[in-house]
């Protein structure tokens, strides 16, 4: 037996270091690493049948992400469901490095024996998500959990990519935010699934039930998707503080999620992300390519004769595309 099946039949069986030791391995760079981690996705791939429903979370800074994947977290362990929770840290441009904080943001879901929590460095990676997110969500879905939350950065125009790997998209917003929802941009307004307004608590519970009803009027006026049933998508008010209105939350993503695989929408959504990936992965390999002789040299050497104004960007970068284009066509 390979240590590529003896680690995945591990995973699949619910080893815990070994779901770890999987997830460290595909977020490696080096190359040997991603053979072995490209040859164990497709290994659990053909040994795991299970279904994960993935939900993708995201919210503006400060609006109680951690707080709302602890309680909502805690209420699915507390009905007997695996909760796997995959949360993306914003990395330092400057340094690379990342706090990973999120175990200690979420100390009581962390100690949860039917719980995974996972933090990652973004790595500067756009989207809101590290670049092996999707990876890593496999591997889970692979370890049998039942839900899978995959915590963004936080919001922006550039977090929809978190949409293309998750079942459900939930957009976390805060009370009496003022120009939020000029802020929270319409790309955002049109993928999200479910618009939750957290902190509806206290004081600004008033505000919570108005900003509520000013998402759900921005709602309606959208035009209604083929993927939802009546009503859909919707806005709710919870509280992660006070464990209100988490279970609604959570009635309404299961009667989405169902209704899509009755009406065939959930497969027909797992197959499009399949394919959207496909095309990413290929786009970062040509990448790569440029980071590799001779094209690293022919960049440098024309990056240089557009920095003294020799050449324009424009022509310079079709003539290194060119180069790529004939090394493809040799090859």
């Amino acid at each position: 037996m390979t240590d590529t099946q003896a680690l995945a039949e591990r995973i699949v069986a619910g080893n815990r270091r070994a779901l770890s030791r999987a997830i460290t391995l595909v977020e490696s760079s080096r190359a040997d690493h991603r053979e072995q981690a490209t040859r164990l996705i497709d290994t659990l791939r053909e040994l795991s049948g299970k279904q994960t429903v993935r939900i993708g979370l995201s919210g503006t800074p400060g609006v109680g992400k951690s707080t709302f994947i602890e309680s909502f977290g805690t209420m699915l362990t507390g009905q007997g469901l695996r909760v796997a929770v995959l949360a993306v840290d914003p990395s330092s441009a400057r340094s690379g490095g990342s706090i990973l904080g999120d175990k200690t943001r979420m100390e009581h879901l962390s100690r949860d024996p039917n719980a995974f929590i996972r933090p990652s460095p973004s790595q500067s990676h756009l989207g809101g998500v590290a670049r092996r997110t999707r990876e890593a969500v496999a591997i889970c879905e692979a370890a049998g959990f039942d839900v899978v939350l995959i915590e963004t950065v936080g919001v922006g125009q550039s977090e929809t990519v978190v949409a293309e790997m998750s079942d459900l998209f939930i957009l976390l917003l805060a009370p009496a935010g003022g120009d939020e929802l000029q802020g929270v941009k319409r790309g955002i307004m049109e993928m999200a699934d479910i618009i939750l307004v957290n902190k509806a608590d206290g004081d600004l519970k008033p505000a919570a039930t108005r900003t509520q009803a000013d998402y759900a009027g921005a709602l309606r006026l959208l035009r209604k998707r083929p993927q939802d049933p009546e009503g859909f998508p919707k806005a709710l008010c919870v509280s992660a503080v006070e464990e209100r209105g988490l279970d609604q939350a959570w009635q309404d993503m299961t009667t989405l999620v169902e209704w899509r695989r009755e009406h065939g929408h959930f497969d027909a959504r797992r197959a499009g992300q399949a394919e959207y990936w496909f095309g990413e992965e290929v786009r970062r390999g040509l990448l790569a390519q440029l980071e590799q002789e001779p094209l690293k040299g022919a960049m440098q050497m024309l990056g240089a004769r557009v920095a003294k104004g020799e050449i324009t960007p424009s022509f310079a970068a079709a003539e290194l595309l060119g180069t790529l284009h004939k090394g493809l066509a040799q090859g």
